[in-house]
């Protein structure tokens, strides 16, 4: 009965998502309550486990989140992330001009969430296409997969650090690992796809009018070691603390100074600090400009915090009830790999959901017991779901809609292309940790 109760959870999350068009904050909020009610839980301890759930969930997340936000907004409000990109594309020239806009797409997307980064490079993407004649598919989908393979393989995205701090696993180790997966399968995606024969058929025109975003001239950007060190100094941090975390022993005197200075929060932080001045007051920006670009990076955050809180309710309630005890029970017996398992209840949860956040932390909370049971490195059963929560993007994803409107596609033609991409990145993701797993004791 308690994988019953949990099951009428998620129809429960299905059924206010897809038809109701409720919002995932509230949706899963009602969804651990009626669980904790079938499971027999008392109304103050539904209560007590819903609100510590939320607390647990967005303590250093909020940080992760904020900070991440404001750099991001700081970079695109100073032209650093055109600067990159352009930078990138007069080095490489025409002829690799995938590889530029996917090599942008990795160092942007690494702090920036996948609709803020595709805003900020969609309009070079058509620059460059109106003035090479080259196909607007042949330069945008290196870029959007690039972005779709940072945002579900890297912390401090939200998916892969919430479900890191579900697990409690390492953010540092996690990048790390997600690094090793990311690179090689994005890579292999972003220069196959635009070549397969059904995309080579297709030829979307340039929308009219669709994009307002500012182009920078020349002397507005600042200069590229200013516009990609922000970015990259977390990455950086985090890297380092990972291969402490990996052969040195607890205890370590550098091992101690980065678990503070190469945590996810420190990290964005002292990026965001050095950012002020590279992208503010050096390139002729006042600090209250910077600071109006860090308080409008915060408004459209709320939700997201929101829907993951209600993410970590959802996941308390399933423990607190007893229900994640009883599907530890159930599954320690399956022949199957735990891996597989994540990644198959995250996929199936993507394609009823829509939106990968809110798949990601319901996927997290049921997949909990088995993690923890599996003996296999929590940071790669958290790499096991984020991949499986970007399979099958289609119509009831945000992000699939912004990917056809802005790209002039048709229906059938953006889901034969995003589709099809997203999938085959969760398959590769999927393979990708059952190779290291290999490898990972």
């Amino acid at each position: 009965m308690p994988l019953l109760y949990a099951a009428l959870g998620v129809v429960l999350i299905l059924i206010l998502m897809i038809p109701l068009k409720m919002n995932g904050f509230i949706a899963l909020l009602l969804a651990a309550i009626l669980v904790g009610l079938l499971q027999g839980m008392d109304l103050n301890h539904i209560l007590e486990s819903m609100t510590h759930g939320i607390g647990g969930q967005i303590d250093e997340l909020i940080l992760i989140l904020g900070f991440g936000a404001m750099l991001g907004n700081v970079m695109a409000d100073a032209g650093a992330a055109q600067k990159i990109a352009n930078t990138l594309i007069d080095k490489m020239g025409v002829k690799r001009v995938q590889i530029a806009m996917l090599i942008a797409a990795y160092i942007l997307g690494i702090t920036m969430f996948f609709e803020v980064a595709f805003v900020l490079l969609i309009p070079l993407v058509f620059t460059i296409a109106r003035q090479t004649k080259l196909n607007l598919l042949w330069v945008a989908l290196p870029t959007v997969v690039g972005l779709s393979t940072t945002h579900s393989f890297l912390p401090p995205h939200p998916g892969p650090a919430a479900v890191a701090g579900v697990f409690g696993a390492s953010q540092g180790v996690t990048l790390l690992y997600g690094l090793m997966i990311a690179i090689p399968v994005g890579t292999a995606i972003a220069l196959l796809w635009p070549r397969l024969p059904f995309v080579r058929s297709m030829n979307p025109s340039i929308p009219e009018g669709l994009v307002t975003t500012k182009m920078f001239t020349e002397e507005e950007m600042p200069g590229f070691f200013a516009s990609v060190s922000a970015t990259l100094i977390p990455v950086f941090l985090m890297a380092i603390l990972a291969i402490a975390e990996i052969f040195l022993p607890e205890g370590n005197t550098f091992r101690h100074y980065m678990e503070f200075f190469g945590s996810a929060p420190i990290a964005l932080l002292l990026a965001l600090l050095l950012s002020f001045y590279l992208l503010g007051p050096k390139i002729g920006r006042s600090l209250k400009d910077v600071m109006n670009s860090c308080s409008n990076a915060i408004k459209p955050m709320g939700m997201i915090i929101l829907v993951i809180g209600a993410g970590g309710a959802f996941k308390e309630i399933l423990v607190e009830s007893g229900v994640s005890d009883y599907i530890q029970q159930i599954t320690s017996g399956w022949d199957i790999s735990p891996i597989i398992l994540a990644w198959l209840i995250a996929v199936i949860l993507r394609i009823a959901l829509g939106s990968a956040t809110v798949a990601v932390m319901t996927a997290s909370g049921i997949v909990l017991p088995i993690a923890q049971a599996s003996g296999i490195s929590m940071e790669l059963m958290v790499l096991a779901v984020t991949s499986g929560s970007v399979a099958f993007s289609h119509v009831n994803d945000p992000g699939f809609w912004m990917y056809k409107e802005y790209l002039n596609l048709s229906l059938v033609d953006a889901l034969k292309s995003r589709t099809t991409y997203t999938t085959a990145l969760a398959i590769l993701g999927l393979i990708g940790v059952l190779i290291l797993n290999l490898f990972v004791g």
